[in-house]
């Protein structure tokens, strides 16, 4: 991967612009690999409990490898402001996107996996300039989206340590190195980790949080969920509509693999655009069968569209951050394991919490756990549409969720 930067002596704290520029070599690598792809037969069961189906990766590969154009998603990243700086060590990409409204509120966005900041591109116009879309200036929001610690275009750690945690920290340094002094944080999946974790920090500048994943749910169903406790008594008819799928979600494969084992699966990954394409798309059931209607039947969920799959998934394979994103996994499940073992429990979360609850989400939080999650917490919300990958699907819908949750910390 190539990018042109400012040709000055750099420091540790400079900020360089980033460019993305991708040899044609590896495109047609791609292709050749794509037109090479050798499928297994078709699964036994007329629906997708065996995995990703045949028809759905025959479409895929015939797409990518015929029409999707990569150089078209390089111009959009670089239509954008893009840089690159160095932070506890480690080079972070990111995306920063100032409003063209006086006293736009900073906000920084952390996508999760199997995402990149492809996902967000989207809800920069509706969030940097509503008026645009027909909304109040004093909505506007200033926009830093990083690519998390190795994924995308931020470098590959080099050592282990780059947990949800330290990822936590780096974002407040980038923010603070940006010059904002105040601030507010949104994530989902892996990004509802840092997110909430950047709140359990509590670092100067950051006045409150959104969520759309309750990454960490109250101690007696994490201790369920994660450690294999008994059920908590008392469950509500609500509270077990989310438990259950929340459960049946943890036992995936990829959360047992790139939890336990990222390098082995890293492996096949890397050498397979075809094999990462299907391990990307297993990842819960709303996503599936949206992304698999998308290309089999031509009909896409929101901006769920077949070229926006193929341009995050040709991200992870161009920048060939399979593995090191995997990893991710891995870091979390052993600083959880190192904390459980110290008797640590997370302190109160201070700082106001906003929470929207999206009806395609792998379980839908009830408001009773994210209260005992979060004292403060100051807007709770369930939207009639979008799943998992809520700022991807629905980008309208989730920027005015940023707007209402945000409303009374202006």
């Amino acid at each position: 991967m190539e990018a042109t930067a400012s040709t000055k002596p750099a420091t540790a704290e400079d900020i360089r612009e980033f460019r993305v520029n991708v040899p044609e070599e590896q495109i047609g690598d791609l292709r050749r690999r794509l037109e090479a792809t050798r499928l297994p037969h078709k699964e036994l069961v007329e629906d997708h409990s065996q995995g990703v189906q045949l028809e759905t990766m025959q479409e895929l590969t015939r797409y990518w490898a015929t029409e999707h154009d990569w150089r078209r998603c390089e111009a959009e990243l670089n239509a954008l402001p893009q840089f690159k700086t160095e932070v506890d060590g480690l080079g972070i990409h990111f995306i920063h996107v100032k409003s063209p409204h006086k006293n736009a509120l900073p906000l920084i966005i952390t996508h999760g996996w199997p995402g990149s900041v492809v996902e967000l591109l989207e809800v920069v116009g509706p969030l940097t300039d509503p008026t645009a879309q027909g909304g109040a200036a004093e909505d506007a929001f200033d926009l830093v989206l990083p690519s998390l610690p190795g994924y995308g275009f931020s470098d590959e750690p080099a050592a282990v340590g780059w947990d949800p945690g330290r990822v936590a920290q780096a974002w407040a340094e980038l923010m603070n190195r940006l010059g904002y002094t105040r601030y507010v944080a949104q994530g989902g999946d892996v990004g509802a980790a840092v997110t909430d974790t950047m709140a359990l920090q509590a670092p100067d500048g950051l006045i409150g949080i959104h969520l759309n994943f309750l990454r960490r749910p109250p101690l007696d169903v994490a201790a369920a969920i994660f450690s294999g406790a008994p059920e908590p008594e008392g469950l509500t008819q609500e509270e077990r509509q989310a438990f259950d799928p929340f459960r049946t979600q943890f036992r995936k494969g990829y959360i047992a693999e790139q939890g336990q084992s990222p390098q082995t699966i890293g492996y096949a990954l890397t050498d397979s655009p075809v094999g990462l394409a299907s391990w990307i798309l297993d990842h819960d059931t709303d996503a599936y069968l949206k992304i698999s209607r998308a290309f089999v039947e031509g009909k896409p969920a929101g901006g769920l569209t077949r070229d926006r799959i193929l341009d995050n998934i040709t991200l992870y394979w161009l920048t060939s951050t399979a593995t090191s994103a995997a990893r991710m996994y891995w870091e979390g499940a052993r600083a959880a394991a190192a904390a459980a073992a110290a008797g640590q429990t997370p302190p109160e979360v201070s700082l106001p919490v906003a929470f929207t609850v999206f009806p395609g989400e792998i379980f839908r939080a009830p408001r009773s756990w994210a209260e005992r999650v979060y004292p403060n917490l100051t807007y709770f919300n369930e939207v009639e549409k979008g799943g998992h990958f809520a700022a991807w699907e629905e980008p309208e819908l989730f920027a005015g969720e940023m707007r209402a949750a945000f409303k009374s910390l202006r």
